[in-house]
This record gives structure tokens, sequence and C-alpha cells, in this order.
């Protein structure tokens, strides 16, 4: 298949970049959206095309019902993906977004239309769960509220403005919802290598927990460190840029001498 002229409203291309090797399609975080990568495109450089996705229910798709699980939004993206195949297509997801990366990657395997390479970014393995978890998306507004604050990843002017708020917390509750529900079902291991990355004080992934991601693909692990917790790319995004830009070199020109 070829790759659409202009995207539609799953996937944003902030940056054209019609020469690029690879296309990146970056996976938000739980009330996250498509804008939240716009530095990460312009920080990657033209020889990668940064996709963006934005789910249902935020910014322009607001009136849309959001997707309430990882794999309802894992199989809304299959055929939206597919498209961008026509070049090496990375897979980019941050904390709840990196699960939807896993089982789009999964999909697409299935499909024979497998990603170069799934980028794993401040997330425990898919396997693992924690015994003392307590589900966010059941907690009042307060609750809910406290959680973002703790993570230190959400605009203080988002609290500031109680309107913008209110507006805010369906889709925060339900990406939350679509997160915490979510069960690994034991399968086929990825094909593709899976690199990781996080910050050194994540709360919500320790690096053994990332490491345990080794245990999900055929095709190698490395993992990448950062200072900082669970919103360690929000102040690193140039840096985790330069990473993520090499890894994909470094995988096309593994590609590369395997097929000459």
């Amino acid at each position: 298949m070829t790759a659409k002229n202009e995207t539609g409203p799953w996937i944003r291309r902030y940056r054209p970049a019609p020469n690029a090797r690879a296309r990146l399609l970056c996976l938000p975080h739980a009330g996250g959206s498509a804008p939240f990568y716009l530095p990460f495109a312009r920080s990657i450089g033209p020889e990668v095309e940064v996709l963006a996705v934005q789910y249902p229910g935020r910014h322009d798709r607001f009136d849309e019902p959001g997707v309430d699980s990882i794999d309802g939004l894992a199989d809304a993206l299959l055929a939206e993906a597919l498209p961008y195949g026509d070049r090496p297509l990375a897979i980019f997801g941050h904390s709840m977004g990196a699960m939807i990366a896993f089982e789009l990657a999964l999909r697409l395997e299935e499909k024979g239309a497998g990603p170069l390479v799934v980028f794993a970014s401040g997330r425990r393995a898919p396997s693992l769960r924690r015994a003392d978890d307590s589900p966010v998306h059941l907690r009042d507004e307060e609750g809910l509220i406290a959680e973002l604050r703790a993570l230190n990843g959400t605009d203080t002017r988002v609290f500031e403005d109680k309107d913008l708020l209110r507006m805010a917390l369906p889709a925060i509750r339900n990406d939350y919802k679509a997160a915490e529900t979510y069960r690994y079902v034991p399968g086929p291991r990825l094909a593709a290598p899976v690199r990781g990355h996080v910050g050194d004080g994540d709360p919500r992934a320790t690096l053994d927990e990332v490491r345990s991601w080794s245990e999900h693909t055929d095709g190698g692990f490395e993992l990448r460190t950062y200072p900082g917790g669970h919103f360690y790319l929000s102040d690193q995004m140039q840096v985790v840029a330069a990473a993520v830009r090499q890894q994909i070199s470094d995988l096309l020109a593994q590609r590369g001498a395997a097929e000459s």
C-alpha cells in the first residue's frame, strides 16, 4: 500500500519529510494528544518523518467517543498505519502509548508488515502488573487530579482553568481505563527489536520493569536511561530524538547489510 498524501483524524504529520528514509509513528500517553510530539518532530531531523497519533475524545476530536481499551485502539490504528508501510515504519509509544505500540506491532506483523523497531518509553513490560496498583480511572475527580499532579506531566495552567480541566478529565479517565484494564495475553513474541527509554526516577516504570520488555521480542532489546521521572521525555525531547534517530539509522544499516 502507498502512503496517503493527506493524513486523517488519527494521524498528524507536522513536518512532512518526502525524502525521509523511515517513518516514526508516535503514540501519546494517557490524556495526551498528538501535539505532545511536535517538538519531537522538530528535533529528529529530515531523515525520519514523524507521524503523531491523535486519539478521539480530545482537541479537534473532542466530540468523538473515546476508545477505552488498548486492544480497541490498536485495532483502530492498524488500518491507519498500514498505508505508511511503504517505507520502514518505527513505532514510539510513551506510557500508555507503549502498550498500544506493542499491540499494534503484533497486528502489523500478523499482516506481514512488521515495524522496523518498537520504542517503549516510560512503561513496564506488557506482562508485568503491580499488586499494589489502585485503579485511577475509578477515582473521583479530585483523586484523578491528584494523580495528574503527582506525575508532573500536565501543564499547570490546566489545573488553574477549571473549565478546561473539566473538559479534559473525561478523555483522561477514558485513557486510564484503557491502560488499567489491559491484560496481556501470552502469544508470539515480537520479531521487531524493542528499544526501551525511561527516566531513572520514574515511579511508574523501574529499570528492571522496563528491562523485562526483552522477554517480549526475538529482535533484541536495548535500554537507555535519562535523568527525570515519568515525564522525563518533556525535558529530554531533543536528547531522546537524537538517540531514536541514531537507533533507527543503525537498524536501517543492519537491514541493508543483511539484504545485500
